[in-house]
């Protein structure tokens, strides 16, 4: 098993920035794909952002590309999203996932992915 801690979320200004941290544990946590996604009231879950165990490969949705940026530490099991630039419509729980059978895509949905953390939430205010 697999658990995902996220840590992080809160209250910012538009424009501003916040790093969302997710802490892994249970398994060698450099296997896997770890992804971050996202969930406003009343909508579906977003895939967000997504990174290998390399750190070499990385992909995002076309909303945040350009002012979000996931990145990892496997020698801390963990995985960040650095969100700048950030919007009111960025404002949603914020879930960290991971997965051990596909790739880093945008592509992906929730459905790919094996783990999942409890949550966190950012709001954006205007």
């Amino acid at each position: 098993q697999v658990q995902l801690v996220e840590s992080g979320g809160g209250l910012v200004q538009a424009g501003g920035s916040l790093r969302l941290s997710c802490a892994a544990s249970g398994r060698t946590f450099s296997y896997l794909v770890m992804g971050w996604f996202r969930q406003a009231p009343g909508k579906e879950r977003r895939f967000v952002a997504a990174i290998n165990w390399s750190g070499g490969s990385t992909d995002y949705a076309d909303s945040v590309k350009g002012r979000f940026t996931i990145s990892r530490d496997n020698a801390k099991n963990t995985v960040y999203l650095q969100m700048n630039g950030l919007k009111p419509e960025d404002t949603a729980v914020y879930y960290c996932a991971a997965t051990v059978s596909r790739p880093v895509s945008r592509h992906t949905m929730v459905g790919d992915y094996d783990y999942w953390g409890q949550g966190t939430q950012v709001t954006v205010s205007s």
